[in-house]
């Protein structure tokens, strides 16, 4: 081979500084695992892992800062996971018609942007501006989540596909302790709980201290905006494999056409309805758990109270750890099944026992979450027999994260009814058992 074509085939693949050494099969998964690609994919699920686990630490912040009632206060994951739902399938499209890493690089750009958006929220000084910037956010995190949840599954052998998103997964509560320690440390203060500082202020001195209050939460989006300046440089920098389907002459799908085909398998749409019931009932156990803390012990405040959520994003990844490992050794539908039985439990206790244990019951249920999103996310879109259809599949998959938007909603509504934190977590009870019957069917389905 001459030097000649040496450079014209470098001009058709692109520079690269890092390379990609895998072959890819007809099915668009490869003949083993990309090691740097891999883990360069997974390091994408922290950072949105931040971003969610912010959310917690604003529900609160906001709550206080804007007089807002628990149902109110919820619109922060509805504006968050209403980008998800929106953006889901345009993300989708953008793969199918170009490559998962341009959809991830595109991601990147949105969240850079949304996170950026933060400065001239906090210093106009109203909620509803600061929606615009979550949602801004969550377009971006819609490209990165419908492109890396699905990728991460085809970066290697189809027989390992649930583990690899699982062990993916993993990552994510990496990301969420970090993006809570940033919201402990930087936007809550120590002392008393906000609602008592600001409880004897009025007129111009409680506007000036609210205002003040939101200037600390731009600190943690400035060092995310740096993280994600040089994520985009690498990933721009590295081959990553297209892992679509060898067409051998059959005409790619229509958009009518998948989604005619997606609702007629029933065992697909099974799998959507729990994604939602699932990611409901972890964004509304996450986005509450703090609350949950200062309802039962008046004398902490924001900081204390926030530490329980350090401990479940380290009880989730702990969670996530031992689904892999029993995941080795069964199938993931009983592990989901043996986990969703504890969820259930712990559920029950945080309803019916009002004192602090609840709190660490709810630290528990975190821990339970292990092994949901990647077991049912891997097992959907195993449903897909037909590959033309698989990454409109992954969007929708995706956006069955709306769950996120409604049922905190729904849980911020019961408490607000009830007035009370505690039996509000009934909703999320009702959720993990939705998850239990659909582990139990899978279980009956496969076999297994």
């Amino acid at each position: 081979m001459n030097s000649s074509d040496t450079t014209d085939q470098t001009r058709k693949k692109g520079f690269h500084l890092f390379k990609l050494h895998a072959e890819e099969n007809d099915d668009g998964y490869l003949n083993r695992i990309p090691i740097f690609q891999f883990i360069l994919l997974s390091c994408l699920f922290p950072m949105w892992g931040a971003a969610a686990s912010l959310n917690d630490i604003l529900i609160t912040q906001f709550k206080t800062i804007f007089t807002l009632s628990n149902f109110a206060s919820a619109f922060v994951q509805s504006a968050f996971y209403g980008g998800y739902f929106i953006i889901a399938i345009p993300a989708s499209l953008v793969i199918k018609k170009t490559s998962y890493k341009l959809a991830i690089l595109i991601g990147l750009l949105f969240y850079t942007v949304g996170c950026s958006l933060f400065f001239p929220a906090s210093t106009m000084a109203t909620y509803s501006i600061f929606l615009v910037a979550l949602f801004a956010i969550a377009i971006g995190l819609s490209f990165l989540e419908t492109s890396a949840n699905t990728y991460s599954s085809l970066l290697g052998p189809q027989k390992s596909s649930t583990l690899r998103l699982n062990i993916s997964q993993t990552f994510y509560p990496v990301g969420a302790v970090a993006g809570i320690l940033m919201g402990k440390y930087m936007i809550f203060d120590s002392g008393a709980s906000l609602d008592k500082q600001m409880s004897g202020l009025t007129g111009q001195a409680r506007i000036s201290f609210g205002e003040q209050a939101l200037q600390k939460t731009l600190l943690p989006y400035k060092y995310i905006i740096v993280i994600l300046l040089i994520a985009i440089i690498i990933f721009a920098l590295t081959e990553f494999p297209k892992s679509k389907t060898k067409g051998n002459g059959v005409k790619e799908a229509k958009i009518s056409e998948t989604l005619k085909y997606l609702i007629h398998n029933k065992e697909f749409v099974k799998g959507i309805l729990t994604q939602f019931m699932y990611i409901g009932m972890q964004t509304a156990v996450w986005s509450f758990t703090i609350r949950l803390a200062m309802s039962l012990n008046s004398n902490i405040n924001e900081r204390d109270a926030s530490t329980f959520m350090v401990y479940s994003y380290i009880a989730f990844f702990v969670g996530k750890m031992i689904a892999n490992v029993l995941m080795d050794k069964y199938s993931p539908s009983r592990v989901l099944k043996w986990f969703s039985v504890a969820g259930s439990l712990s559920l029950i206790y945080i309803i019916f026992v009002h004192n602090m244990s609840a709190v660490y019951a709810a630290v528990l249920v975190s821990g339970l979450f292990g092994p949901c999103w990647a077991t049912i996310y891997s097992k959907t879109l195993d449903t897909v027999q037909d590959k033309r259809h698989t990454e409109t599949a992954g969007a929708i998959i995706v956006m069955s994260i709306i769950g996120g938007a409604f049922l905190p909603l729904v849980q911020g509504l019961a408490a607000d009814l009830m007035n009370s934190m505690s039996y509000s977590f009934v909703i999320s009870l009702i959720s993990f058992v939705v998850v239990f019957f659909y582990s139990v069917d899978q279980i009956k389905h496969n076999n297994l």
